[in-house]
């Protein structure tokens, strides 16, 4: 490979296209992980971006296991040919294995893990720093089989620990389009309020958990308007609503505007094929960012913290 690498891009399971197309310089295409000749881009769609790959030549299985850990102690193997020597390099470095989480939970610190692949027998490519500070840009909870109504509460676990904080107890937080109330449970378990806004109800056990209230009401009527005229400010907004992007962006604008609220997190769901018009709009927004999670599908998640 003569031209240089100088980023590359790992996409979500089945979300090539919409990356390929915030990408210029593509050299070529592993499977998932896409080598770019041009300097990395915070593009919406990476599950993972190696900022600052570097090829390697290696000799042996040992001598690559010592190239990495020359370079840093931890790695994450994305593999996608040359699956046993891959696994076999893996096995030396010694990495710990990431174990699963127990929510909430502080993240991984800076510079502590990397990725890496086999190019070929001889070569590998590896980058001390990546985007995600999970292994592949996948998180593993410990998850819980009884409490929540459906694993939606993976989806916020991961915002929220990649948001670097969560609710409080004392903090009151508004769920748009919470029902069953998977959100609403994640959040509860924080020891925040949260008024939990849907056209369907909420489980009943949700319901009845101290802290939870829930309206039954078209989750665009809820205003600012309503909390500024009580003397109330909202310290989290979230909405995993099921809606177009615009008519989500139009009423978030809104609540933005009014400086009531302090933290967003918002889902941008998208049906067919993503339009990167609408998807800048809210990455536009001051302070804000629009990324893939690990837990999203053809969707992405807006972060606007204070």
């Amino acid at each position: 490979m003569t031209t240089k690498i100088q980023s590359a891009y790992l996409a979500p399971e089945g979300l090539s296209e919409p990356l390929l197309k915030e990408i210029d310089g593509v050299i070529v295409v592993h499977d998932r992980l896409i080598l770019s000749s041009k300097p990395f881009v915070n593009a919406h769609w990476a599950q993972n971006i190696w900022k600052n790959p570097v090829v390697v030549s290696i000799d042996s299985i040992n001598d690559a296991a010592k190239k990495l850990k020359s370079i840093q102690r931890n790695w994450g193997l994305y593999s996608f040919a040359l699956h046993r020597r891959a696994q076999l390099i893996q096995g030396k470095l010694n990495s710990s294995k990431p174990k699963p989480m127990l929510f909430p939970t502080p993240l991984p610190s800076q510079g502590t893990g990397g990725s890496w692949c086999l190019l070929d027998e001889n070569t590998l490519l590896a980058s001390a720093d990546c985007s995600s500070p999970f292994s592949n840009g996948e998180p593993s909870f410990i998850e819980d089989k009884d409490g929540p109504p459906n694993r939606a509460y993976l989806k916020l676990y991961e915002a929220l620990a990649l948001a670097g904080k969560t609710p409080v107890e004392g903090e009151f937080c508004i769920d748009v389009g919470g029902s069953p109330g998977g959100w609403a449970w994640a959040i509860q378990k924080c020891g925040a309020e949260v008024l939990s806004i849907d056209r369907s109800p909420l489980d009943e056990k949700i319901l009845n958990l101290k802290g939870v209230s829930f309206e039954k009401r078209d989750a665009f009527s809820l205003l600012p308007a309503e909390f500024i005229e009580k003397g109330q400010s909202v310290d989290w907004l979230f909405s995993d609503v099921i809606c177009y992007p615009e008519k989500l962006y139009d009423w978030l604008s809104i609540w933005i505007d009014s400086g009531i609220c302090k933290n967003f997190i918002c889902t941008i769901k998208l049906k067919g094929e993503p339009e990167m018009a609408i998807i800048k709009k809210f990455a536009a927004i001051p302070d804000s960012k629009v990324i893939h999670l690990f837990h999203n599908k053809n969707e992405l998640t807006f972060f606007k913290l204070g």
